[in-house]
C-alpha cells in the first residue's frame, strides 16, 4: 500500500472525466462505497463525514474515489467537489469531531428545533462559533447547523489529548458492542470484522488499511506461534487458513482486537467477545482453530501502511 500512498502526494493531472475539481470532501455522515456506479452493486468499505477523498472517475451520479488510506470505490453523488488549492485551504480550517456514537445536528442552538442530519462517531465538520452549549459548524456542501459540544471535540484538542493506550483502544472498543455485522461497514451503523479494527484506530488518530489481508502486511509481528504470551491489548489478531504442503500460501480472512485475559473482540453476526481459554464461557473454538497471528499497532505508527491522521496526505493542509 505504500506506494499508493506516494502516488496521491504527486500532483494530479485531470482527466476529461474529472476535471480540474480532482478533490471532495463526503457530506453525508456516512456514505457507502461500491465496487460498481450502482446502489445494487457489492459495499465495499464507508467513507465519513468531512472525510477527504481522490476523485478518479465520474459517471452518472456516481464518483470513482480514493479514501485517505488508499482504497477505491464508487460513491454517489455526496462529495463536494475541490480543486487541490481548495483542499488545502479547506484543511486549513478549524475543525470539530463528533465524539458521541450517534448524533444529531440542528438548524438553531436548541435540540427541539428542526434537525439538520444525523451524525456518527468519527464524523468532522468545519468549526465556525459556539453559541451556549452548542457549536456552530458547516458542512462540506454549505449547510450549517449547531451540534451540541457534548456530542463533539474540537480537532486539535481531540489529537492533543488522544492517547493511544491498550486500554483506550480496549474501551474504545467495547463501545461497539452489539452493533450488527454489516459486510463493508466501517462506521457505527454497521461495521465488518476489519472495519471494527479499522474505526477503533482512526478514533486514535490512526489510519489502518482498509481489509484484514493487508492489515496483517502491517505492524510489528508478536506471535506467530499460538502460545499468546507475548500479547497485549489492543494488538491485532488475524485468522484464515492455515498454509499446508498442498496449499502453500496462507489465506487472512478475519481480524479481531485483544483485549487480555485470552479474550478478543471482534465482529461477527455483531460485535462480541470470544475466548481463546477453553475453560472460558466465551471460548470460541472455530476461531480458536483457525487462528494465524498478531501484530502490535501501538508503537508504530507512521510505519508502512499506519499513519495518523494528521500525517496523511489528503489531511495536509
Amino acid at each position: 500500500m505504500q506506494h499508493i500512498i506516494e502516488q496521491v502526494r504527486e500532483k494530479h493531472v485531470p482527466d476529461d472525466a474529472v476535471g480540474e475539481k480532482c478533490w471532495g470532501v463526503i457530506y453525508n455522515s456516512v456514505e457507502k462505497m461500491h465496487s460498481g456506479s450502482s446502489h445494487g452493486s457489492e459495499t465495499v468499505s464507508e467513507v465519513l463525514l468531512g472525510m477527504p477523498v481522490r476523485l478518479l472517475d465520474k459517471k452518472g451520479g456516481w464518483r470513482r474515489v480514493q479514501a485517505p488510506d488508499g482504497y477505491v470505490g464508487w460513491v454517489s453523488d455526496a462529495v463536494r467537489t475541490m480543486t487541490e488549492s481548495e483542499l488545502h485551504e479547506y484543511n486549513k480550517k478549524e475543525k470539530v469531531v463528533v465524539i458521541a456514537l450517534y448524533a444529531f445536528s440542528y438548524e438553531k442552538a436548541d435540540v427541539k428545533s428542526q434537525t439538520v442530519s444525523d451524525l456518527v462517531i468519527g464524523d468532522m465538520l468545519v468549526l465556525k462559533g459556539e453559541k451556549g452549549r452548542f457549536y456552530r459548524v458547516g458542512y462540506p456542501d454549505g449547510r450549517e447547523a449547531y451540534i451540541r459540544q457534548s456530542d463533539a471535540k474540537e480537532l486539535k484538542k481531540w489529537l492533543q489529548d488522544m492517547e493511544l493506550t491498550p486500554e483506550s483502544i480496549v474501551r474504545v472498543a467495547r463501545q461497539f458492542m452489539g452493533i450488527p455485522y454489516v459486510w463493508g461497514g466501517t462506521s457505527f451503523k454497521g461495521l465488518d470484522c476489519s472495519g471494527l479494527t479499522k474505526l477503533v484506530y482512526f478514533l486514535h488518530g490512526v489510519i489502518l488499511q482498509r481489509d484484514a489481508s493487508q492489515q496483517v502486511l502491517t505492524g510489528k509481528p508478536v506471535d506467530d506461534n499460538g502460545n499468546f504470551s507475548n500479547l497485549e491489548p489492543g494488538d491485532l489478531l488475524f485468522f484464515g487458513t492455515k498454509a499446508t504442503a498442498e496449499n502453500p500460501k496462507e489465506r487472512v480472512v478475519h481480524v479481531a482486537i485483544y483485549i487480555g485475559n485470552r479474550r478478543f473482540i471482534h465482529a461477527s453476526d455483531y460485535v462480541q467477545i470470544g475466548s481463546f481459554d477453553p475453560a472460558d464461557p466465551l471460548y470460541d473454538e472455530y476461531n480458536t482453530g483457525r487462528y494465524l497471528c498478531a501484530r502490535r499497532i501501538i508503537g508504530e505508527v507512521n510505519t508502512d501502511g499506519i499513519e495518523g491522521v494528521p500525517d496523511n496526505a489528503f489531511y495536509k493542509p
